[in-house]
């Protein structure tokens, strides 16, 4: 099994090195329809890795994998959420989003990959700790629904007012740096704060998706597989629908409901088992409802559809 492990990540690795030297252009904006077949290549790669799961392991080791993808891809939603409201707030470039996202994506597969080994391995010796992944899912939810979906402000983030406490901060962007040197010595820039951001509230969001998708299967390979290559496909995602991203009002509605749940299924997978098919339909089901109502109710609701 070490072998995939480490095939996989060399993969990984090389197709994070292809797709930003592809998605790499200086001085311009990644364009809708460029973002868009990049989605959908990372979506093939995603399916194409599950079709050689059912060859080499079966079918169930497949179906577990496609369901945690899913419900990975669905709950990493807020990040994009989270992207648009730092990139907003901080002003980025267009240019210099890819930059960012590069980087903080980078940054969350090494924590990701930290939290899985070590989640996996809590829940193996101590099983009781699975009771305690479930409650925190459904306080989640709670917590999701209660703040209607609305992300923190960037500013007052941890380690922003550390680093704006510590050192001097340029005015304006330098490019694509993070740090320069000035006649005062060294600064960091704006792009530095904003990837600290995107890092810092990553970590937050681990700690909901992983326990989600140990819900589902124990199996650390499958739980870091579709970890990874739905991570790998969010900058693509984020450029293909930043634009529309906002007007899935009730999405997070859906994904509240979907931790809910899943810490339910969590605290009573003892004595209530429910098979990976039923789960992966559900989850189909409640993401499917809360985009077509959010299609569909603004307009109704609101009076105005772009309102």
């Amino acid at each position: 099994m070490i072998y995939f492990w480490i095939i996989f990540n060399a993969c990984a690795l090389g197709a994070l090195v292809l797709d930003a030297r592809w998605l790499r252009r200086p001085g311009r904006a990644v364009g809708f329809r460029e973002a868009l077949l990049r989605s959908v290549v990372w979506v093939a790669v995603a399916a194409a890795f599950a079709v050689f799961l059912r060859f080499w392991f079966g079918h169930q080791t497949a179906l577990e994998f496609v369901t945690g993808y899913v419900l990975e891809l669905s709950l990493s939603v807020d990040n994009l959420f989270i992207f648009l409201l730092v990139f907003r707030y901080f002003a980025v470039p267009d240019e210099q989003q890819h930059r960012v996202l590069f980087w903080g994506i980078v940054g969350a597969l090494v924590m990701r990959g930290v939290f899985i080994v070590a989640g996996v391995g809590m829940l193996r010796r101590f099983h009781w700790i699975i009771y305690a992944f479930g409650a925190l899912l459904i306080l989640s939810g709670f917590r999701l629904l209660t703040t209607s979906g609305r992300p923190a402000d960037p500013s007052r983030n941890f380690a922003v007012r550390m680093v704006r406490r510590w050192f001097p901060v340029t005015e304006s962007y330098v490019g694509g740096s993070f740090i320069v040197s000035t006649t005062t010595g060294t600064s960091v820039t704006p792009l530095l704060l904003v990837l600290l951001v995107i890092e810092t509230t990553d970590v937050l969001f681990a700690v909901d998706s992983i326990p989600a998708v140990l819900a589902i299967t124990l199996n650390a390979f499958v739980v870091y597989t579709s970890n990874v290559l739905a991570i790998l496909g969010l900058r693509s995602l984020y450029f293909a629908v930043s634009g529309l991203i906002t007007k899935f009002r009730y999405l997070h509605y859906g994904l509240a409901v979907i931790l809910i749940l899943t810490g339910v299924k969590m605290l009573l997978a003892e004595r209530y088992p429910v098979s990976t098919v039923v789960a992966l339909s559900g989850l189909a089901v409640i993401l499917a409802t809360s985009v077509l109502a959010s299609m569909v109710l603004p307009a109704a609701a609101e009076g105005s559809p772009d309102s």
